[in-house]
């Protein structure tokens, strides 16, 4: 069977969260024996669209990646004020098109080659609800589609072109049930195939016993941020109540990972380690007494599973209801609406040890239960069959 993806920014550099949940799906249909192919852009950055990849093909584990050029960067300063505009004030539907193309990536040869070679494809499989390569690419490709919409309830969600977007597919794999009940609230979804499916995640082995345990365990106590450091994802928030919090606990560490895209203050208790190993990666979950997941839009956030796999509790911002339903249906870690309540929840967590044991245990269980790549890929092979 032959699977078409189709994804904003793709490869092994790129680790947004939807770009990445693509990845590991296209590869692992691979490894069952399916036929997979990306259709995508030469961008690795989201910010400017910057063509950085030589379009053409390639394969990356096994998946084929089509490239095509993107051929208006973004200027994301005025980009941001042109949607300002556009979401709370009167406005045509021109005026959208307009938004979507300064959205971007703007890659009329990569919808083209949609429209073209779809007849070579038996799915479609789009990631993300949001940019111009899905809205014309729905458009483009006539047979029956497939969204992963990977969506939180923000004002792009209210466009008039969004009814589009959400009426063309036959079928939605949604991250959790948050996001399901969201959508549905907002669009009709009569008749479609419907699941909820998210992402898999591995369980590691023997952590404990690794280098870089170790070498995290110097840093201890410390809590953890892990993904795009930048003002969108809440870090911001996050600085400024650790800087105020680390005046009660002075010994405590905030450990951040990823791409840096934000200045940090100088303070001698915050560690920026930049990007580490998949296997560093999980003993700086395993080592942190907790990790935090500041954003306030999350439509699952793979770094919340994986804190959940290695059994370190979770410490996140209740405005994600995806983040807080983790939290309360897995019995997997407290959730804050403001400065107060995070003090209060982060004081609780690191003072009570057998709390963040039993928090971390139901967290284990409940990504067994729900998030094994077993379950994941069962279910797009259900959906498969049942779309014929």
């Amino acid at each position: 069977m032959k699977i078409a993806f189709v994804i904003q920014r793709y490869g092994k550099e790129v680790m947004g969260g939807s770009e990445l949940h693509c990845r590991l799906i296209a590869e692992r249909l691979v490894n069952k024996g399916y036929d997979c192919t990306v259709f995508t852009t030469t961008a690795k950055d989201y910010v400017t669209w910057k063509n950085e990849y030589p379009p053409g093909e390639s394969i990356l584990n096994g998946v084929v990646i089509k490239r095509f050029d993107v051929l208006k960067p973004r200027d994301i300063e005025s980009f941001n004020k042109f949607s300002d505009w556009i979401f709370f004030s009167d406005h045509s539907p021109a005026d959208e098109l307009g938004w979507l193309d300064e959205q971007g990536p703007y890659a009329p040869a990569l919808i083209q080659a949609l429209e073209e070679e779809q007849a070579k494809h038996d799915h479609f499989v789009f990631f993300t609800y949001l940019y111009y390569n899905t809205y014309w690419g729905l458009q483009a490709v006539r047979k029956e589609k497939i969204l992963v919409p990977t969506a939180h309830d923000e004002p792009a969600l209210r466009l008039g072109i969004m009814k589009d977007v959400f009426s063309l597919p036959a079928a939605f794999m949604f991250n959790t049930a948050s996001e399901k009940a969201m959508l549905n609230r907002r669009f009709s979804f009569a008749g479609k195939y419907q699941d909820t499916v998210g992402v898999g995640v591995d369980i590691p082995e023997r952590i404990e016993s690794s280098a870089s345990f170790a070498r995290y365990k110097a840093l201890s106590p410390y809590i953890l941020y892990a993904g795009r450091i930048e003002p969108g994802k809440g870090c911001q928030e996050l600085l400024d109540h650790f800087m105020r919090y680390s005046r009660r606990r002075p010994d405590l560490n905030l450990v951040l990972i990823g791409n840096l895209l934000m200045p940090l203050p100088a303070h001698p208790r915050i560690r920026y380690l930049g990007f580490v190993s998949p296997e560093d990666k999980n003993a700086a979950m395993a080592q942190a007494a907790v990790t935090v997941h500041p954003s306030h839009f999350e439509s699952l956030c793979m770094a919340a599973l994986e804190s959940m796999a290695v059994r370190t509790p979770l410490l996140v911002q209740a405005a994600a209801d995806p983040l807080k339903q983790h939290c309360l249906v897995g019995k997997s870690g407290l959730y804050y609406s403001n400065e107060g309540e995070f003090t209060l929840a982060l004081d609780l967590l690191l003072k009570d040890k057998r709390l963040r044991e039993t928090l971390g245990r139901n967290g284990l269980a409940y990504v067994l239960k729900n998030y094994t790549w077993t379950q994941i890929i069962r279910k797009y092979e259900i959906l498969f069959q049942a779309l014929g």
